[in-house]
């Protein structure tokens, strides 16, 4: 913990007037650009806009927000970064993507014309709300409820450039159950899709709320609506999904700030699925005599097996000096809740129900949750509110190998294996990715050829994946290998740095108490080494659509 606090003093060192003066120029120029950006017509708050959709409105809004932004590159592109420390460089240069970040979204991704999903995906939590409801739960209910008739009366008129896929995955989903329900309400037979929420809010309304029935009946009858347009069109919805490989390579670059070509996470990616199926193989021979790990029969047996694996997790990293754990971290819970399926288990499922320490150090501790109070405590106006996808899952899925190597599975040999099956998935994810995202393959092709590089793969959590890394900003889907890659890069600079005065955890602390930025970011913070932060500095124009 000592570390974790002298890092952060770094920031406050005394600086130049000028300099500190011009890092008080970005401060500002981040508040008002957050502020600029505040949803106006964002999926996060297209409930509230009910009526108020349209094409009309959409575009001017958008069109609006757009050229408003030539004003943040200008000034941004007017400070003279080059004697400010290191540490207010990272500064710049997470704005920097931030502000690119806008501009592509605005630009190019243009969800509310392209993407039917854009639309349904808030519904679903309108259909888990809980009834019967009262006071401002139940106010806040009828209003949600109200906003669906208009709100997907206005979607129909603003999505006029959709996407076949994004079609197709949006009947999909409002149809038939994704096969997943991760953080959906349990149920035993889970409900057929989006209507089928709405079915079941409506039965529980009737049992339960029957006032409230005329008004769940109505928001109902306009997703059944909804889903008819889509069928009635979906002829016409021929636009490509994908950005393209210029704007897909641009994205990653000058937003991700990952320093990498598409082509090139290609190359990795493959060589990274190749290694770990090779050191599955090897693991099998090693454990050829070990007994197969039964799957959790029941509830019970899995939270047992959940609070066996968080003891001895938490014992390890504080034994053998991993990572610093600050008391303030208490119980941070599990990811993947027991679930009987009459499918059987899912790969997740196959593997967390017979040995949960894969997904436990990369969702939990010190992966995802962990991640998350640390970050929760972080005040710096920049970075406390900055998380770039590559950075959370490149950390995360270097610690299920790094735990695995420095001694955290002696306990459960097999572990090992599914550790290796973890990143086989993940390094098949990439090609997934990228050739959805170039218009190379379909959604269905990138599902067939995930499920052919990994063992135990099932339909659901493929199809799931795929619609995921097509339907987010580009590349989050190869976040997880190449970003890997990048921590497993940024240690061997550090430990050769730092030669005898290493230590591993001192190295995760410090990365930690960087903030969730760019890998290549907290690399030349840590390093100093500037190679990969060169490509950066300036930004082109985003390519035309190839």
């Amino acid at each position: 913990m000592r570390l974790i606090f002298a890092v952060l003093l770094t920031l406050a060192v005394a600086v130049p007037a000028h300099a500190q003066e011009d890092y008080e120029d970005l401060l500002v120029l981040h508040e008002e650009l957050r502020e600029y950006m505040v949803p106006g017509f964002t999926n996060a708050v297209v409930l509230d806009s009910g009526a108020r959709i349209g094409e009309a409105y959409a575009n001017m809004l958008m069109v609006e927000k757009l050229a408003g932004l030539e004003d943040f590159e200008a000034r941004l592109g007017a400070m003279e970064v080059e004697s400010w420390p290191r540490s207010e460089q990272v500064d710049f240069l997470t704005v920097r993507a931030l502000l690119n970040g806008y501009r592509f979204n605005l630009e190019v991704l243009r969800p509310w014309k392209r993407d039917p999903g854009f639309y349904l995906d808030p519904l679903m939590r309108v259909a888990f709300s809980d009834v019967p409801a009262s006071g401002d739960d139940l106010a806040a209910l009828r209003s949600q409820l109200a906003a669906v008739p208009p709100m997907l009366a206005g979607a129909r008129a603003t999505l006029t450039e959709v996407a076949g896929d994004y079609a197709d995955l949006a009947i999909y989903n409002l149809e038939n159950s994704d096969g997943v329900n991760h953080y959906h309400p349990y149920r035993e037979v889970p409900p057929p899709g989006i209507i089928g929420w709405y079915d079941d809010l409506l039965a529980r309304a009737r049992a339960d709320h029957p006032e409230l029935l005329a008004e769940v009946e109505e928001a109902r009858a306009a997703v059944i609506a909804f889903r008819d347009w889509l069928q009635e069109e979906r002829p016409l919805m021929d636009a490509h999904a994908g950005v393209g490989a210029q704007r897909y390579d641009w994205f990653i670059r000058h937003v991700r700030m990952i320093p990498l070509s598409s082509d090139d996470m290609l190359v990795l990616s493959e060589r990274e699925h190749e290694r770990m199926t090779a050191a599955l193989a090897l693991l099998r021979h090693r454990n050829r005599d070990q007994p197969e790990i039964a799957l959790s029969q029941s509830a019970e047996e899995q939270r047992a097996k959940i609070a066996a694996t968080d003891a001895i997790v938490r014992d390890f990293l504080v034994r053998e000096d991993f990572i610093t754990i600050p008391d303030f971290v208490g119980e941070l819970g599990a990811n993947t809740p027991y679930i009987e399926r009459s499918t059987g288990p899912n790969f997740w499922e196959q593997i967390q129900f017979r040995d949960p320490i894969p997904d436990h150090v990369h969702a939990v501790i010190p992966g995802h949750r962990f991640d998350a109070v640390l970050a929760a405590r972080d005040e710096r106006p920049i970075r406390g509110r900055y998380s770039e996808g590559s950075r959370a899952e490149g950390w995360a899925t270097y610690l299920e190998e790094a735990i695995m190597l420095a001694g955290g599975t002696v306990h459960s040999p097999r572990a090992d294996e599914y550790m290796q099956l973890f990143g086989i998935f993940r390094a098949a994810r990439v090609p997934a990715d990228v050739n959805m995202q170039r218009n190379v393959w379909s959604v269905q092709e990138a599902v067939d050829f995930m499920r052919e590089q990994t063992p135990w793969l099932d339909d659901d959590v493929a199809r799931v994946d795929a619609e995921i890394y097509l339907r987010r900003p580009p590349g989050y889907g190869v976040a997880y290998t190449i970003g890997k890659l990048q921590m497993d890069a940024l240690l061997a600079d550090r430990a050769q740095q730092l030669g005898d005065d290493f230590s591993l955890r001192e190295f995760h602390d410090e990365f930690m108490a960087a903030g969730r930025l760019p890998i290549a970011l907290i690399r030349y913070e840590m390093t100093g080494e500037a190679d990969e932060v060169a490509q950066f500095w300036e930004t082109p124009p985003i390519p035309p659509f190839d």
